[in-house]
């Protein structure tokens, strides 16, 4: 049994690409920051489009760099398709995120996520579901 730090399943710092930057963690609290300050100012209840609208305003306030429903061409079969899916938002193209308003995350958010992150080859997304009580409790980070 080793002395040192104690492995922790499950957690996504510590695989085998190595842990995250230091900026790309700060960049990701950032992003919740203003998640947090729209969600306090919205709450729950109200359109998709119209929180990752606000969540845009919030983070192009701090000086981030934001593009909002990016187009991620999909290659199938030696086939370059553009209606492969969009990103909800791009942030400082490092970290994707997915905003929801849902009654709960479901696997399938997740699952759409990875792939997205797969196949832009970032390392960060963000699901962010504002339709519930408390943000975070609708917050979940995943890496690739």
């Amino acid at each position: 049994m080793s002395r040192g730090k104690p492995q922790r399943h499950g957690d996504t710092e510590d695989r085998k690409e190595g842990a995250l930057p230091p900026s790309l963690n700060d960049l990701t609290g950032m992003v919740v920051d203003c998640a947090f300050a729209v969600h306090s100012t919205l709450g729950a209840g109200l359109l998709e489009s119209l929180y990752e609208t606000c969540l845009e305003h919030e983070l192009r306030k701090r000086r981030l760099h934001v593009r909002r429903q990016v187009v991620v061409p999909v290659v199938y079969d030696g086939l370059r398709f553009e209606e492969g899916f969009r990103v909800d938002l791009l942030v400082e193209d490092a970290i994707i995120v997915e905003v929801k308003a849902v009654e709960r995350l479901l696997p399938i958010h997740d699952a759409q996520l990875l792939t997205y992150l797969k196949l832009t080859a970032k390392r960060v997304g963000l699901l962010i579901n504002f339709n519930v009580p408390r943000i975070k409790d609708g917050l979940k980070r995943l890496v690739h």
